[in-house]
């Protein structure tokens, strides 16, 4: 008769020699080493001067001096700066909601299934995207002219006096429908892009219950999206704190309606090559980065705060 034998203990295993430890520690180091040398020298490099020539001032007696957070104080008390800040808020404020509003509803539209020629519809409508900021101003500058774009030729044919969209009072108006219509495209494919992963079984739920078309869309279709929503709304916060492109361009064919504090990033752009104000200029740019950094952090705690 055989005797069951207990299976030996199995042996600890041995920690790995010193050597090969450090050696792994290494190799993560050498994947990531690339991009960290890269954004060390495109990112952070570039921070960290502008705010070391924030802190200095270059004087005729003396050159280039230390001043600390003098450049600062300046810049809180600038009325220029105060008044481009103020510009571009607004601009936020009215042009954001329109752009965002409209590509939402171009989303669900296509979204729907009910649209006829839904491919032809979303390229026409994500196509301006495609074209230079550049281009698409100088575009838009040459139909808003009076004397020789489409606004001249329709106060000719038809004999009537359409307001001069680049006056002072309409210039802003007419920024944000370049602007508008650059993005529309860009905001539209995320939105889209959000709503075609939502899950079907959501939807034959609401068709069994009897929900509507607006139903679905308030209580599935919306609500699954926020997170698009919040990444749309925190781009267009940033790219309107940045305007330049388009007041930067239109300024020759808008006469007297566009200075050269219009907006805070054309205020530094004259500071530091008009000017030749290169330690001012850094420090409205950190402040106007710091203004930036705040409210679109202010909006993504708001968004994960709802979607909670």
């Amino acid at each position: 008769m055989t005797t069951l034998q207990p299976p030996a203990a199995a042996e600890p295993r041995s920690a790995p020699p010193p050597a090969k430890r450090d050696r792994r520690s290494w190799t993560g180091w050498g994947f990531i080493g690339p991009f960290v040398a890269v954004f060390a020298l495109v990112f952070l490099a570039p921070i960290a001067y502008s705010i070391y020539l924030s802190l200095y001032r270059n004087q005729l007696i003396g050159g280039n001096t230390f001043v600390g957070l003098d450049n600062y104080k300046a810049a809180l008390q600038d009325d220029q700066f105060w008044e481009s800040l103020g510009r571009v808020s607004l601009f936020l404020c009215v042009q954001v909601p329109i752009m965002l509003g409209i590509a939402l509803l171009v989303a669900l539209a296509l979204d729907s299934g009910r649209l006829y020629g839904k491919s032809f519809f979303r390229i026409a409508i994500f196509l301006p995207y495609a074209v230079p900021a550049v281009v698409a101003t100088l575009m838009w500058g040459f139909m808003y002219g009076t004397e020789y774009g489409l606004v001249g030729d329709i106060n000719q044919a038809f004999d009537v006096t359409l307001p001069d969209p680049l006056s002072p009072d309409l210039v802003l108006a007419s920024i944000g429908n370049i602007v508008t219509w650059e993005f529309v495209g860009y905001n539209m494919l995320i939105f889209y892009s959000a709503l075609r992963v939502i899950p079907h079984s959501l939807y034959e739920a609401a068709e069994i219950d009897g929900a509507g078309q607006f139903r679905v869309i308030t209580a599935i279709k919306l609500p699954a999206i926020r997170g698009a929503l919040v990444i749309a709304t925190i781009f267009s916060i940033i790219g309107s704190f940045q305007l330049f492109n388009e007041p930067n361009i239109l300024r020759k064919l808008a006469r007297n309606a566009i200075t050269t504090d219009y907006t805070p990033n054309f205020y530094t752009y004259s500071l530091s090559f008009n000017g030749q104000q290169h330690n001012y200029s850094a420090t409205v740019a950190i402040i106007m980065g710091l203004i930036t950094m705040v409210i679109a952090y202010a909006v993504q705690l708001r968004g994960m705060r709802k979607g909670a």
